[in-house]
């Protein structure tokens, strides 16, 4: 298509008399439609010439010429940021609606910082605020001295003292303890370097110490983890039963892992055959959630391969155990 050169469609609009239309509302309406097109015939030959400038690029980049650059790169490069402010503003959404850091971060205080008017040009005027968000840890000690009330009866001859709030236990807390455990399990930090961090911090205490608060006093957890379990078996008619091999001291074990979409519970287990699941299952005795479950007028427990095969033999690498309650 030619510049220089009306189209058909320009000369149709040229020629087109809307004065000799009598009728009005179908004046107006073939106006509308009129605009419309003239509208739509301009969009056409952008993007023509557009298609005909990138066609001339796509030749030129193939023989290897230095044409001139490709537009849609140029816009796609980031834009250069030459003040600070403009560094310091949060960037926009992208375009695949992925959220700004910003929106993750969670604001715990608001400090508002002002200007020392006498240092200001007599004319200035307030604009409102720039926010600039900085991102900070605190960690300090938290040491407690508890005067527990003490009484005595001369009548039973026993005395009586207030007990320590619920968590505390010993010479430690209960927060000192979980950060121990953090440390430990989730940073793979040894004993002694968790001891030089909290003395750096303010904490007295020895590798030996550390390692008594890793290795002894785990009923609560494990008290907390059968009532998840107790909790997940009781949320669905089905469980999901599944392993996978992992290594424990040097040796090879099998991670057994019950679930279903509400929760999810791990038990290390030194073979993976039927029976060893069934144990699994069974694990919390007579009294606990799994005999219940395991009941033959409560449930049903169907072994075997997914792909129906029905083999119970522990030979069979597919096996799985599927629990739905009745």
């Amino acid at each position: 298509m030619s510049g220089s050169q009306p189209s058909a469609v320009d000369q149709i609009l040229q020629n087109v008399d809307l004065a000799s239309i009598q009728d009005e509302p179908a004046r107006k309406c073939i106006a509308l439609l009129l605009n419309l097109v003239e509208s739509l015939t301009a969009d056409l030959r952008k993007a023509q010439a557009e298609i005909l400038y990138l066609r001339q690029q796509l030749k030129r980049g193939g023989k290897g010429g230095g044409g001139q650059s490709d537009p849609s790169k140029e816009a796609s490069r980031p834009t250069p940021q030459s003040s600070e402010k403009q560094r310091a503003e949060p960037p926009e959404t992208s375009k695949s609606g992925k959220s700004s850091k910003l929106d993750r971060i969670r604001i715990d205080r608001e400090e508002v910082l002002k200007l020392d008017r006498a240092a200001l040009p007599p004319d200035a005027e307030f604009k409102g605020y720039e926010e600039v968000v900085v991102q900070d840890l605190r960690i300090s000690t938290d040491n407690v001295r508890f005067r527990k009330e003490k009484y005595y009866a001369a009548s039973s001859g026993k005395t009586y003292l207030a007990p320590l709030p619920q968590g505390y236990a010993g010479e430690f807390g209960p927060n000192l303890k979980s950060l121990c455990l953090l440390f430990a399990h989730l940073c793979n930090m040894t004993e002694p370097k968790i001891a030089d961090l909290l003395e750096n911090v303010g904490i007295l205490i020895s590798d030996g110490q550390i390692s008594k608060l890793l290795t002894s006093a785990q009923e609560p957890f494990q008290q907390e983890k059968e009532a998840i379990v107790e909790a997940g078996l009781n949320s669905s008619r089905w469980q999901h039963m599944d392993d996978t091999g992992t290594r424990v001291d040097g040796e090879n074990r099998h991670c057994q892992i019950l679930c279903n979409p509400l929760y999810t519970a791990y038990f290390t287990t030194a073979r993976k055959d039927r029976l060893t699941l069934l144990d699994v299952l069974r694990k919390m005795g007579g009294s606990g959630p799994f005999a219940s479950m395991m009941r033959p007028w409560g449930c049903w427990v169907r072994l075997g391969c997914p792909s129906g095969c029905r083999r119970e033999s522990d030979s069979c690498r597919s096996t799985r155990i599927g629990v739905r309650r009745s």
